[in-house]
């Protein structure tokens, strides 16, 4: 008889739990496990090939982005409500110290200019040691007047690829041209694994030999993406049968002049990414190009 308070498994249960501990369950890249009737799954140590002679070559690259320095253009839709927020916050605020001091100002001279002014009412301050918020405000206006900002658009930096300086209100990646086989691809920095080091170690080895002066700061120990492909049926064999790419994500510390580049390089915008990658390996790109 059961316990109380415990239900017999059903024989069809029963044979489902046969029916997955004879069956395993696989899916590329991942070593093969069984259900049993256990709580926790246990690996086949025969089929353990991950590590030792896949056919897989791995590489890590590296999405390496230089954040807006400044502010983008606004739209009409963006104005207009840049606008309104504005007309709304200049409703309900108060009077800044600046403001009082002008209405204070427009007090003093109108008791000047009564009949009835009483110069001991001021205080006894002199009219030479006064400086009105009006003459503050046109010495302020002098000054902006001569102050010159810096241009946004730059049509000669702006055209020139390889400078990180370029298009300073948009989000900029680099691409460096690379032998894949008989054809030269741009593609994101990338470098083979070796053993004995992270995918992460593989990265920043694969950016340090685009060129020595790059400063960056890696997101994450984790990849944000992978690339598969295969290889020609002409090339391919049992022990290389294609390559993954694991993308890590970097963002450049410092914009000042790096060494020169071993490799040929460009920094893009996200509008430009179709005339450079393979529509394939643009799409696992554009997954985690941050647009801000």
């Amino acid at each position: 008889m059961a316990a109380p308070g415990r239900k017999k498994m059903s024989r069809s249960f029963v044979q489902l739990l046969c029916h997955f501990n004879r069956t395993a369950v696989s899916s590329e890249g991942c070593r093969h496990f069984s259900i049993t009737s256990v709580s926790r799954a246990t690996p086949q140590p025969k089929d353990v090939t991950w590590r030792v002679g896949s056919p897989w070559t791995l590489m890590a690259a590296v999405c390496l982005q230089r954040l807006p320095v400044i502010s983008a253009d606004c739209n009409p839709l963006e104005q207009r409500f840049k606008n309104l927020m504005q007309q709304v916050e200049l409703e309900k605020s108060l009077l800044s110290d600046h403001e009082l001091q002008l209405l204070e100002d427009a007090e003093r001279m109108r008791r000047k200019q009564a009949a009835d002014y009483d110069s001991d009412e001021e205080g006894g301050r002199d009219d030479q040691d006064i400086v009105l918020a009006q003459d503050l405000e046109d010495n302020w206006e002098q000054k902006l007047r001569s102050f010159q900002p810096a241009p946004r658009v730059r049509a000669d930096v702006d055209k020139d690829l390889t400078s990180v300086e370029r298009c300073l209100a948009e989000p900029l990646l680099l691409l460096t041209k690379q032998q894949v086989g008989d054809e030269k691809l741009w593609l994101l920095p990338q470098a083979p694994w070796q053993a004995g080091e992270t995918l992460r170690q593989t990265a920043e080895r694969a950016l340090t030999t685009v060129t020595a002066g790059f400063k960056a700061t890696f997101l994450s120990n984790a990849p944000c993406g992978v690339y598969k492909y295969k290889l020609p049926n002409a090339s391919r064999t049992e022990s290389s049968v294609g390559t993954k790419v694991f993308f890590f994500k970097a963002l450049l510390e410092d914009r000042s002049p790096a060494e020169a580049p071993s490799m040929p390089l460009v920094w893009v915008k996200r509008s430009e990414l179709q005339q450079y990658l393979k529509p394939n390996y643009k799409m696992k790109v554009d997954r985690f190009f941050l647009s801000l």
